[in-house]
């Protein structure tokens, strides 16, 4: 195996730490042309679809990539804005105001970059990225409060897959999931309760998360769990009774059983019981994008409404909300415990450089 040229190094140069954050992945434009590649990439990934892979590239290839992307094209052109794909746009948010957060309390030299498990910008190249800024330590946070191996999983999976093409690799940590924090719960709380200042309150709340399929909860994956845990903690900040809100799941794909209760059946069933207002929020997505602004906004209000609802409201996901920048980067700084140090002086990097120089190094 011939490995990735390593970047030029001088001696007496400060190593960083890097801080890669990672989210699903969006299509470069809402376009079916655009949407191929993207989708291929993303139902290639074992981990998003276990069936036997000779089966399932005959699915895909056959069948799925010939008539989903201009579907997924369609329901994207109604959600995407000028600055491009809501997830994208919501991730450099994010990306950019967390760097200067950790700015103002993070004193070893880092860098801080994002990165799409699919699409762009690519997890190998944002790490390539990384490492030519001498980048010597690496933290991954992944965009998912609660752990999936579909998911989180996959993340480093890619990460790790980045790493092995390289000869000097830099010390690696991992956030596996904050799904149960109390900043992140408590923002969450915040959110809504400020949306109910400005718009009432209503009859019930939907707390609905991306499903998965049901047989990996029987193989121990701890998603639903962490899902459920997350309700209930949210539930309890909000002062909501267990007949005030519901948890539920959405996104399912083919004919094998998801976790449940499906969160179009339970906007239907709301709607037909005649429950006068709903409001649904995704605490499992911290940036909007075309599972909450399509799937959720705009078909799970026509499923409410058609059922007989009266009002449905969207409640935004985090986004780029104050307290949740600062729950990240206490999520940050806590994680880089033992690595962050003091940056030495000028003349202790020069005097370093001097002794390499006279043990033989070139620079």
């Amino acid at each position: 195996m011939s490995y990735l040229k390593e970047p030029p190094f001088q001696h007496g140069s400060l190593p960083k730490i890097g801080i890669l954050l990672v989210n699903l992945g969006t299509p470069e434009a809402a376009t079916a042309s655009a949407l191929r590649p993207y989708l291929k990439e993303f139902l290639s990934d074992p981990r998003v679809i276990e069936i036997p892979k000779a089966i399932w590239w005959f699915i895909l290839n056959g069948i799925i990539l010939n008539t989903r992307p201009k579907k997924s094209a369609e329901k994207y052109a109604q959600i995407w804005t000028k600055e491009g794909s809501p997830l994208k746009v919501n991730t450099e948010k994010q990306a950019k105001l967390l760097k200067g957060y950790l700015g103002d309390q993070l004193k070893t030299p880092f860098v801080l970059e994002y990165a799409m498990r699919y699409g762009n910008p690519s997890i190998d190249s944002v790490l390539s990225k990384l490492r030519e800024q001498n980048c010597d330590r690496i933290l991954v946070l992944p965009l998912y409060p609660q752990y999936a191996a579909s998911a989180t999983a996959t993340a480093f999976d890619k990460v790790f897959q980045s790493l092995a093409k390289m000869r000097n690799v830099p010390a690696i940590r991992t956030i596996k999931h904050y799904h149960d924090r109390p900043d992140y719960i408590q923002a969450l709380a915040q959110s809504i309760n400020e949306y109910w200042m400005q718009n009432g309150r209503p009859d019930k709340l939907v707390m609905s998360f991306h499903g998965v399929p049901r047989f990996s909860l029987d193989k121990g994956d701890p998603y639903h769990c962490e899902c459920q845990k997350t309700g209930r903690l949210l539930a309890e900040a909000l002062g909501l009774k267990e007949n005030q809100y519901h948890v539920c799941f959405q996104s399912r794909f083919g004919r094998t059983e998801w976790l449940k209760p499906y969160t179009t059946n339970t906007l239907e069933e709301l709607g037909k019981a005649g429950t006068k207002r709903v409001d649904t929020v995704c605490p499992g997505f911290t940036s909007d994008c075309l599972e909450t602004l399509e799937e959720i906004a705009m078909e799970g209000k026509t499923t409410f409404l058609n059922a007989g609802g009266k009002e449905f409201h969207y409640i935004p996901c985090l986004n780029s909300r104050d307290d949740w920048i600062k729950a990240m980067r206490d999520i940050v700084m806590e994680n880089l415990q033992g690595w962050i140090s003091p940056v030495p002086d000028e003349a202790a990097l020069q005097a370093s450089k001097t002794r390499a120089i006279a043990l033989g190094a070139k620079t």
